[in-house]
C-alpha cells in the first residue's frame, strides 16, 4: 500500500487573501470566515447539502462565505440554489483554474468540505492538499475517508440527517476557533508523516526494485493484470464486492456522464454480476441495451466464450465497440441494433445460454411480451434470463405517495437534445409479483426472485417500513430494484397476459 503523494507549497494565508480578492468577488478581511469546496463540482461531491448548512449557519454568522473552486456539471445546477437559499452574495462559484491559483485559493481559505456520497473508495488529492496546508476539513465517512484517523479529519455521517451534521460542525469550528486550529494542525502532520513526495516516490522505487528481483507471473488469459482469482468462468464468484466494483470502474471512464452513471448504478451492477450464472468457453450470453458497463466481465470474469450486446437502432444494423480499462484491459463487442417490442432479435432459436435484460423493460411503452417471448425463443431450453427494473412498490415509493408525491422511480419527461432526438424514458414501472408473472407468461420458472438498491448507500426507508408495519402489511421485496433470474423451462405460455394488456 503506497499512499497518495502531494506537494504542499508553503503559502501565506494572508498573502492569498491579498491576492484573490479580485479573483472571488469577496472583501476578504482576515477575520471572515470562509468555507471551500475545491475541485470538479460533481453530483457525488455532496454540494447541495453544504449550501444548505451554509443558509443555516448564516443566522448566526452573516459573514461566512464559501467559495466553489471548480469546473461546473452540466446537470448539476448550483446557481438556482443559491438564489433560492438567498446566498448570491456569499458563495462564488469560479470554474476551473489553472493550479497555481487552485492553490492560493485553498490556501486563502479557512475551513474545507470534502464530502463524497456514494464513492468509488478514490484518495482524493485535493483533500491531502488541504490538510498539508493545516485546514481543518469535513469528509463523508466511507470509503478510503473511513480509514483516515480520526482525529486529523471530522467525519460525516451519510444518513438522513447529513445536512444537519454539516452545519453542526461548520458552526462548531466557528464556535472554537482552537478546536479548528487543532484538528488543521493534526492534519498538516498527518500528511508531513505520509504524503509527502519524496517519501511517496521512494515507496514506489523499493517496490519497482522488488518487481525486478522477484518477477510476478502475469494471467495468460488477457496480458494484463486482472483482479485476483479472475481467468476462469467462477472467477467473478471468488472475488469481493469491493473488487467487482473496482473492475467495473476501471472501464467507466470514457466519459463524466458514464463514470457518474456507474457510480449512482455501482450496488446494481455488481449484485448483476453476482446473479448472473458462470459460463464457458463454448457459452454465449446476450446484454440487451448494452453500455460495456459490465460486459467486458462476461467474458473475462464470467467465462463466456461470446459476449454479444443490443442497443435500440435501425434493425438489421450492426456496431462494434470497445472500451480500454484503466488497466489496460481491452475488450471489444458486437453490438446489433434493433428495437427491442418490435423487431424480431436476428439470432437463432436456442443461441444463447444466458440474456441479461437490465434496465430495459421499464423503457418499453408498447409491447413488452415481444420482448419477453424473443428472449425465450433465443434462448436454450434450460438457459437464463436475469432481469433487472426499478420496483414501484419500493419503500421509497410507499413513502413518496403518501406524502402526496408520484412513487416512479423516474417519472419525467425528456426535454429533447439540440437535433430533436429524445431519450426513452420510464414508461410503465413494475412490482416484483408483476415481474414474476411476466416471466411465468413467457415460459420462464423464477428461481430468483429479490430487491435490492442501485447506489452503494440505501435510502433511509425506516418510516415507510414502520408504516406497513403497523398497517399489517408486507415489508418484503421493498428494495428499489427488482432482481429476477429465471430459467427457461417452456415455450411462450400466453403471448397477452391479462395483467399487462387489455383485450
Amino acid at each position: 500500500k503506497i499512499p497518495h503523494g502531494v506537494d504542499v507549497p508553503a503559502i501565506d494565508r494572508q498573502a492569498a487573501r491579498r491576492r484573490q480578492a479580485e479573483a472571488t468577488g469577496f472583501s476578504l478581511q482576515d477575520s471572515t470566515p470562509v468555507f471551500g469546496i475545491f475541485g470538479f463540482l460533481k453530483p457525488y461531491k455532496r454540494i447541495y447539502e453544504a449550501l444548505r448548512a451554509l443558509a443555516r449557519l448564516k443566522a448566526d454568522y452573516p459573514s461566512v462565505k464559501m467559495i466553489l473552486a471548480g469546473e461546473e456539471h452540466p446537470h448539476y445546477p448550483l446557481r438556482p440554489l443559491l438564489s433560492e437559499l438567498g446566498l448570491e452574495d456569499s458563495v462564488k462559484i469560479l470554474g476551473y483554474l489553472p493550479l497555481e491559483q487552485f492553490t492560493q485559493l485553498l490556501a486563502a481559505t479557512d475551513y474545507c468540505l470534502n464530502l463524497r456520497h456514494p464513492t468509488a473508495g478514490e484518495t482524493s488529492g485535493t483533500l491531502l492538499r488541504a490538510l498539508g496546508m493545516g485546514k481543518p476539513t469535513l469528509v463523508s465517512a466511507i470509503g478510503s475517508f473511513a480509514d483516515l484517523p480520526d482525529d486529523v479529519v471530522f467525519k460525516i455521517p451519510v444518513d438522513e440527517r447529513e445536512e444537519l451534521w454539516v452545519y453542526e460542525y461548520m458552526r462548531a469550528w466557528l464556535d472554537d476557533p482552537e478546536l479548528a486550529r487543532s484538528v488543521g494542525e493534526r492534519g498538516r502532520q498527518y500528511v508531513q508523516r505520509t504524503a509527502l513526495w519524496p517519501d511517496v516516490a521512494g515507496q514506489y522505487l523499493r517496490f519497482l526494485e522488488e518487481c525486478v528481483e522477484r518477477p510476478a507471473p502475469r494471467p495468460a488469459s488477457q496480458g494484463v493484470a486482472l483482479p485476483a482469482a479472475a481467468g476462469n468462468g467462477t472467477s467473478a464468484l471468488a472475488l469481493s464486492d469491493d473488487a467487482l466494483a473496482e473492475y467495473i470502474m476501471g472501464f467507466s471512464h470514457a466519459s463524466r456522464l458514464m463514470e457518474e452513471y456507474v457510480l449512482s448504478h455501482l450496488r446494481r451492477l455488481v449484485r448483476t454480476l453476482r446473479l448472473t450464472p458462470p459460463g464457458g468457453p463454448n457459452d454465449r450470453i446476450l446484454e440487451l441495451g448494452c453500455y460495456l458497463q459490465i460486459t467486458p466481465a462476461l467474458q473475462s470474469l464470467l467465462g463466456y466464450g461470446e459476449v454479444r450486446g443490443a442497443y435500440y437502432g435501425t434493425a438489421g444494423q450492426q456496431v462494434t465497440r470497445s472500451a480500454v480499462s484503466i488497466t489496460g484491459e481491452t475488450f471489444s463487442c458486437r453490438i446489433d441494433l434493433f428495437d427491442a417490442e418490435r423487431d424480431p432479435f436476428p439470432y437463432p432459436p436456442g443461441y444463447f445460454q444466458t440474456v441479461l435484460c437490465c434496465e430495459l423493460l421499464e423503457h418499453l411503452a408498447t409491447d413488452p411480451m415481444h420482448m419477453m417471448a424473443e428472449i425465450n425463443r433465443v434462448l436454450a431450453v434450460g438457459g437464463h434470463l436475469l432481469l433487472t427494473t426499478p420496483n414501484i412498490a419500493s419503500f421509497r415509493s410507499v413513502r413518496a405517495v403518501l406524502h402526496g408525491d408520484h412513487p416512479g422511480m423516474f417519472p419525467a419527461y425528456i426535454k429533447p437534445a439540440a437535433d430533436g432526438s429524445v431519450d426513452p424514458r420510464h414508461s410503465r414501472e413494475y412490482t416484483p409479483g408483476e415481474i414474476a408473472r411476466l416471466a411465468d407468461a413467457a415460459g420462464f420458472f423464477v428461481e430468483r426472485l429479490e430487491t435490492g438498491g442501485y447506489a452503494p448507500q440505501e435510502p433511509d426507508s425506516a418510516w415507510a417500513r414502520r408504516f406497513l408495519e403497523s398497517n399489517g402489511l408486507s415489508t418484503e421485496l421493498r428494495g428499489e430494484l427488482i432482481y429476477c433470474l429465471a430459467r427457461k423451462v417452456a415455450p411462450l405460455r400466453d403471448r397477452w397476459p391479462k395483467d399487462f394488456y387489455y383485450p
